[in-house]
């Protein structure tokens, strides 16, 4: 090779958030390759501190609008492991519906606007709509789908407002729930038409190493609960995260990156990882979807057809429990004493592993707040897949070498801002003698 090559996207579109993309080739190989996150840090960890835990969990919906529930979920869990606290029976059922609603309108619209444009050669989900107008449709109306689900559990599509620790505010009316079941039903058959339709893309050849983090349930796929574990078979409580995995900061980002322990290598969490792991837990029709494809999987490109299959599961266990739930003669939410404590949880966001930490202060304020958001777990593995990618789309031109990037880090539908509440400052203060 004579001299060298940058390719640079200041602005990554149809991600959430604002990000970029730096590499730089040259004679001796792959120089640069940073996957750049530059929205300046949000603080919520620090924002968190000395209020109270009822507050915590319409704060930290605050911290995405597409994935709320995921935030709320994780949080409440962990201030409740914290407290002691049993939530009544029939939260657990309705917390698992509020979070089959979040993960089928956050993956209907990654699968159908944001991710299918690369693999039919379009600009936008809406450039697409022209040609593929029914694909899209489907998209907007799945999406309304698990909006309409996050307003009667939780209140409102966007930052749900009937989220407690200790259960919920108000049970929602079983003949609302009654009220989902048949877009239910025509969801289920969408998204089994639309595992079809992704599975005949195109991928490009890009097996990764089978590097894969997700929660693993005794018995269901993982939404709420279940331990930790890894493709080397790591298995571990929520508790004993930071133990196996840490955060670190790199001069390019203002999300850090989280690694393995004691190795420092990167690792991958969402769809793929969740189906390569725990594929034996999908519900039936979702398992029938799944098992048209060989496993394991690590192509990255092919996430869009794990989303899709997820979409299923997702659906399907919504209908599940909209049938069958009804509405207990106990309050909704179980009392708990304000005391000190320390309790963490792991959930599974739609976009991967969601760890939180908190501590809590014998005045019953929050001491302490750690969240490890997916996107700053994939963030180390994204750029690992971009330095193995790019021997292959050197040919290309720089146009269509760079697209295919941007096409690789869409895979892992990052959501930028989720990752940006955390920066360690570090001010040197110069104090000039009198």
């Amino acid at each position: 090779m004579s001299g060298s090559r940058s390719f640079i996207v200041k602005s990554l579109a149809r991600v959430e958030g604002e990000g970029a993309l730096r590499v730089r080739v040259d004679e001796d190989g792959i120089g640069i390759t940073e996957f750049n996150i530059y929205e300046p840090p949000r603080f919520f960890e620090k924002i968190l501190v000395g209020r109270a835990v009822d507050e915590v969990p319409d704060l930290v919906a605050r911290i995405c609008g597409i994935c709320p529930v995921a935030y709320q979920m994780t949080a409440c869990r962990a201030l409740e492991t914290a407290l002691e606290v049993m939530p009544p029976a029939g939260v657990a059922e309705l917390r698992r519906l509020l979070y089959c609603g979040e993960w089928i309108q956050s993956h209907a619209l990654h699968v159908h606007l944001l991710h299918a444009p690369d693999f039919l050669g379009y600009e936008s989900g809406f450039a697409m709509a022209i040609d593929h107008p029914q694909l899209v449709e489907a998209g907007f109306r799945l999406k309304g789908l698990g909006n309409r689900i996050m307003e009667v559990v939780g209140g409102r599509a966007v930052h749900p407002i009937n989220v407690a620790v200790g259960g919920f505010h108000a049970w929602p009316a079983e003949s609302a729930l009654r009220d989902l079941g048949a877009d239910l039903e025509w969801g289920l058959g969408a998204a089994l038409e639309l595992v079809d339709t992704v599975s005949g893309f195109e991928f490009p050849s890009f097996e990764r190493p089978e590097d894969f983090v997700a929660l693993r349930h005794d018995v269901d796929y993982p939404f709420n609960e279940g331990r930790i574990v890894s493709s080397d078979g790591l298995d571990i409580p929520a508790a004993s995260f930071q133990e196996h995995f840490e955060e670190r900061q790199v001069s390019w980002s203002t999300a850090l990156h989280a690694v393995r322990l004691p190795s420092g290598a990167p690792y991958a969490v969402g769809p793929l990882a969740r189906l390569n792991l725990c594929r034996d837990r999908l519900p039936p029709r979702a398992a029938q979807a799944a098992a048209r494809l060989d496993w394991p999987q690590g192509n990255p490109f092919r996430s869009i057809v794990a989303r899709s299959i997820e979409i299923v599961a997702a659906c399907e266990e919504a209908l599940k429990i909209a049938r069958a739930w009804t509405r207990p003669s106990d309050p909704p939410r179980a009392p708990f004493p304000l005391r000190e404590g320390m309790g963490s949880h792991a959930t599974e966001a739609p976009r991967g592993l969601l760890w939180h930490r908190y501590a809590i202060d014998a005045a019953g304020l929050i001491s302490a707040a750690t969240i490890v958001p997916p996107t700053s777990q994939n963030q180390a593995r994204i750029e690992a897949d971009l330095r193995a990618f790019l021997p292959a789309v050197l040919p290309l031109d720089d146009a269509a070498a760079t697209l295919r990037c941007e096409q690789l880090i869409r895979s892992y539908d990052p959501c930028i801002s989720c990752a940006t509440h955390f920066l360690r400052l570090s001010i040197d203060r110069v104090v000039t003698p009198r």
